[in-house]
């Protein structure tokens, strides 16, 4: 009791502590200078610059990259496995001990490790591992060039800066050489976008460096450097001049009257020209306007989410626009006000309404909601059928290439079938 009573009052604060150390706290936070200290500013700044510079002089460069290759390749550890030069753990350590401080960092067991896959040997592959260096030194690199435009300099980027880091990388990738000046602000726009969309999910107006490393779309857009980019390529990236001109070119053709906005009229003929009015009008109610109409930055939204319905972030942006009472998920009532829409465009081209009965039962079955009566943003991600039941609710043609996939499937067999036998 007597030892319980004691450390009791020491824990409470009873004793006094002796150590100065804890009579002070010690500075964790320092404020950001206001607009109007231009001298704190400027010395934030470049002090930031020098920073980067030292970071960037620690990367190994050409030479040593160069330098370090010959030293893998003079210690590599026979046999070869076809034509891969393999290295063991002890040569390993040796090349790491000559390639100097900078590549210090790499040779260690657990990069060793991480590379070691089914060699009876106990080797890695040297180009795995070389490969492995040159992806973390661009990392760091591109890094490094990203943080140069961080204004802030709290490890985000804003629209502008992104912006501008687009718009100076342009000259440097020969995919983009035949791009007009004029196009330069729509191209730096589109491209913008995609990251914006994807990565800031919540509309802050800004979005993590470390984000930007992590996913794929930077590694898309620094692939328009390959000068002998294939077409089918440049077509699927959402990044080269082909893929921007169009998404372009589809705006300025549905823009009849030419004022540079988009109506809902306008915007109805996207496509296939079958999405419902319903679910137009939602966009419009949902989506940023002026007057009533559409810029090219919404309408970008609108594609990207359009034309990646597999991805959480389009589901969220759709889902958002089928919650037509605001309450975080879709309910009978909510399938139904959209669905009665797809009817009504079945009767004016001629066909017959399915029920929406059995649409219903087949929506529910597909998602599995954990609620058996309603159907949250989680749920569709979860279940790996949102494009298809946001595409049953909002498009004609969707609908009615669901409700016939059987016969389109055997349709496609038969083609196939045919031009075997050719």
């Amino acid at each position: 009791m007597d030892l319980f009573t004691k450390y009791y009052s020491e824990w409470k604060g009873g004793r006094k502590n002796t150590n100065e150390f804890y009579k002070t706290i010690p500075r964790f936070y320092y404020r950001l200078p206001a607009e109007d200290e231009v001298l704190l500013q400027k010395l934030r700044e470049e002090s930031r610059a020098v920073f980067l510079q030292r970071k960037s002089r620690e990367l190994l460069d050409n030479e040593e990259l160069q330098n370090l290759w010959f030293l893998l390749d003079k210690h590599q550890t026979p046999p070869m496995i076809g034509e891969e030069a393999m290295i063991n753990y002890e040569n390993f350590l040796k090349v790491g001990e000559k390639a100097g401080p900078k590549c210090k960092q790499f040779f260690t067991a657990k990069v060793f490790a991480k590379l070691l896959h089914t060699d009876s040997y106990g080797r890695i592959s040297i180009m795995q591992f070389f490969n492995y260096v040159m992806r973390k030194v661009w990392l760091h690199q591109t890094r490094i060039g990203l943080s140069l435009y961080d204004v802030a300099g709290q490890g985000y980027l804003r629209e502008s800066d992104l912006e501008n880091y687009i718009l100076e990388l342009i000259p440097t990738l020969p995919q983009l050489d035949g791009l007009e000046k004029s196009f330069y602000s729509f191209y730096v726009c589109t491209a913008v976008r995609k990251f914006f969309f994807f990565l800031d999910p919540l509309r802050t107006g800004k979005i993590k460096i470390q984000d930007i490393l992590a996913c794929s779309f930077l590694d898309d857009l620094l692939e328009l450097r390959d000068e002998e980019l294939s077409k089918e390529s440049q077509e699927t990236n959402w990044f080269s001049a082909p893929s921007a001109l169009r998404v372009y070119g589809q705006y300025l053709n549905l823009d009849k009257d030419h004022n540079g906005m988009l109506s809902k009229e306008e915007l109805s003929r996207y496509g296939t020209a079958t999405m419902t009015n319903v679910f137009l009008d939602r966009v419009f109610q949902e989506c940023l306007t002026y007057d009533g109409e559409m810029d090219y930055k919404t309408y970008l939204d609108f594609v990207l989410a359009l034309e990646n319905r597999k991805e959480p972030a389009a589901l969220q942006y759709i889902f958002k626009l089928l919650d037509i009472e605001n309450k975080g998920y879709l309910n009978v009532f909510s399938l139904n006000y959209f669905f009665r829409a797809i009817q009504e465009l079945m009767k004016i081209h001629g066909q017959d309404p399915v029920s929406f009965q059995d649409v219903k039962d087949e929506i529910f079955d597909m998602v599995k909601p954990k609620d058996p009566l309603k159907i949250s943003l989680q749920d569709l991600i979860n279940s790996n059928q949102g494009d298809t039941v946001t595409t049953i609710l909002i498009d004609l043609n969707g609908f009615w290439t669901y409700e016939n996939r059987e016969a389109l499937v055997a349709n496609d067999n038969e083609n196939s079938t045919d031009l075997d036998e050719t």
